[in-house]
């Protein structure tokens, strides 16, 4: 026989010996797979393999095991941070809402007070006191001097004056309303407690979801000194100043602020019973001065996607029809 075909069959025998020994391999630990004609670098190592090939140096592979455990136990760690980061969100985290889904909070049952805007509470302190006193002081001021320039201008014929600021009061009492519906979608869908100038407003409105029975154990001013921000002095201070002191245009602005401002006051009432507020208030209701109790319900019924205005509601039919908030979302998008 030459030393070729010795070669061959050593070569056959030495094979036949492998697959023997994989077959019994096989046959007593059911998870390693048989021989592939897949390259090694392109499947994954079993851990036979792995000790195999680390024959000789046990104390790595132990090292390298504790390693791998450890590791393992630190990103379970921070897998559970980060659940209890998302089930501990605050009113200032970026897209926050709410009494919405994934909001964090749950909504009580029943007429449940709960305040859940860090640093906010339901008693009236002397500085809201002063801050709305202020404020409607200095409306009545400009009232006053814009009443004094129209009656200027009609002569001093005093009923056309008074009809002229009735006629701009009905006015802005009906814009005031629509006003309120594009503010109250904004702050209930937009920004959260951080947002500059109106970021107290936001998370008050956002959070008005969660608990809406807490602002009927609000007093007046705790209730509506936040608005006195964006329409108090400094913004009529402006509109004076642009307006020339002209007596209609100071009229207008005014008593639009004043109406924004008491908003947030109407919108107590249609969450209190008619037993709750005084025969006025449910006679201002009836007539629809400000806004019912049952339409203002269904602001607070999911989707949350309507009848968003709060002085007397009067547009929320018109703008709800219309789609003219999906129109303002599909903008904003």
């Amino acid at each position: 026989m030459s030393p070729s075909t010795k070669r061959t069959n050593t070569g056959i025998a030495f094979g036949v010996a492998l697959l023997c020994l994989q077959a019994q391999f096989i046959s007593t630990n059911p998870g390693v797979q048989a021989f592939s004609t897949t390259p090694l670098c392109a499947r994954p190592a079993h851990p036979f393999n792995t000790m195999v090939q680390s024959a000789g140096r046990w104390p790595a592979v132990l090292q390298s095991t504790t390693s791998s455990t450890e590791s393992m136990e630190n990103d379970v760690k921070d897998t559970s941070n980060i659940e209890e980061t998302d089930s501990s969100k605050s009113w200032k985290d970026d897209g926050f809402v709410f009494g919405l889904d994934g909001s964090g909070l749950d909504r009580p049952k029943g007429r449940t007070s709960q305040v859940v805007v860090e640093g906010d509470s339901l008693e009236t302190t002397p500085a809201q006191q002063a801050i709305v006193s202020l404020t409607f002081a200095g409306h009545f001021w400009f009232l006053s001097q814009a009443f004094g320039s129209m009656l200027t201008m009609a002569n001093g014929n005093v009923a056309l004056a008074v009809a002229q600021s009735a006629f701009l009061t009905v006015t802005s009492w009906v814009l005031a309303d629509l006003g309120s519906g594009i503010l109250h979608w904004s702050v209930d869908n937009y920004g959260n407690g951080q947002t500059p100038v109106m970021g107290s407003i936001i998370a008050a409105f956002q959070g008005h979801h969660s608990a809406p029975w807490t602002i009927t154990e609000r007093g007046f001013c705790n209730n509506v000194y936040k608005l006195c921000t964006p329409f108090g002095l400094p913004t009529m201070a402006v509109i004076q100043f642009l307006a020339g002191g002209a007596g209609p245009v100071s009229w207008f602005f005014t008593t639009f602020c004043m109406f924004e401002i008491l908003s947030q006051e109407f919108h107590k009432w249609s969450h209190q019973l008619p037993s709750e507020t005084p025969g006025w208030v449910n006679w201002l209701q009836k007539v629809g001065l400000t806004v019912p109790r049952k339409p203002h319900a269904l602001h607070h019924i999911a989707p949350y996607e309507g009848n968003y205005c709060i002085i007397s509601g009067i547009c929320n039919e018109a703008l709800d029809q219309s789609g003219f908030f999906r129109r303002l979302e599909r903008f904003v998008y």
